[in-house]
């Protein structure tokens, strides 16, 4: 979710009445041109717009407020903002509740499913097929976890 407000002043001795409306834009390297169709429950026409997660798909957007007076229409301001929708990172649970949660016994069977309990803000669920796991093990104070190009696995 996202939320961008805007503040409105007036310099001028008429009505202050105002009608405001937001437009996205879907911006390429070159333009934004290909204006977005929102869903209805996206409110446009408050001074404040709030983006719920998912509405956009990733890539850059110029989102766009008009503020028009109505008693005199030709009287109009716009001012844009862009903003970039990216990936979320997986958060990778091997237990339910986390590892910080684990406590085990001499003996002890621990199962680690990261498939089950990790989470994708990104999507409604897991898809834990497009994963490949590798496990690493080391005893506590007598060996480092294996490293890639001096980056510490842990």
């Amino acid at each position: 979710d996202f939320y961008i407000s805007s503040m409105i002043q007036f310099n001028c001795d008429g009505s202050l009445s105002t009608t405001k409306k937001w437009t996205v834009k879907n911006c390429t390297s070159t333009s934004c041109s290909f204006e977005i169709v929102l869903n209805e429950k996206v409110m446009t026409t408050y001074s404040e717009l709030y983006i719920p997660s998912r509405t956009l798909d990733y890539g850059v957007y110029q989102l766009t407020l008009t503020v028009t007076m109505v008693d005199s229409p030709n009287l109009k301001s716009l001012s844009s903002a862009y903003v970039r929708i990216t990936a979320t990172g997986i958060t990778a649970n091997l237990v339910q509740l986390g590892t910080s949660m684990i406590t085990r016994g001499d003996q002890q069977d621990l199962l680690l499913d990261p498939g089950t309990f990790s989470v994708d803000p990104d999507e409604n669920t897991f898809d834990a097929t497009k994963w490949k796991y590798t496990y690493y093990c080391r005893i506590y104070d007598l060996y480092n976890f294996p490293n890639i190009q001096g980056i510490l696995l842990s």
